[in-house]
């Protein structure tokens, strides 16, 4: 556990809480529907063509083994 006693998905899980009884169902209907119109199929499409399909291996990659080494440090730590 970090310094503040609570883990990456407990601090999500209490901030999602929150952010739900703050605004309420509404608002993340509103955003899910802004997200689609701002990115979505046609950003995913523009960053393809811009980049290639490389691109996406290539970030996916780095970010498996981003998560593989956060693991791995974690585990050391324990």
């Amino acid at each position: 556990m970090a310094k503040g006693g609570m883990s990456v998905s407990e601090a999500g899980r209490k901030g999602g809480k929150s952010t739900s009884s703050k605004y309420g169902p509404s608002f993340y209907e509103k955003i899910g529907q802004k997200g689609g119109k701002i990115g979505g199929p046609k950003g995913g499409q523009t960053t393809k063509n811009k980049y290639g399909r490389g691109f996406y291996e290539e970030i996916g990659h780095k970010g498996g083994q981003k998560v593989r080494d956060l693991i791995n440090k974690g585990k050391r730590s324990m």
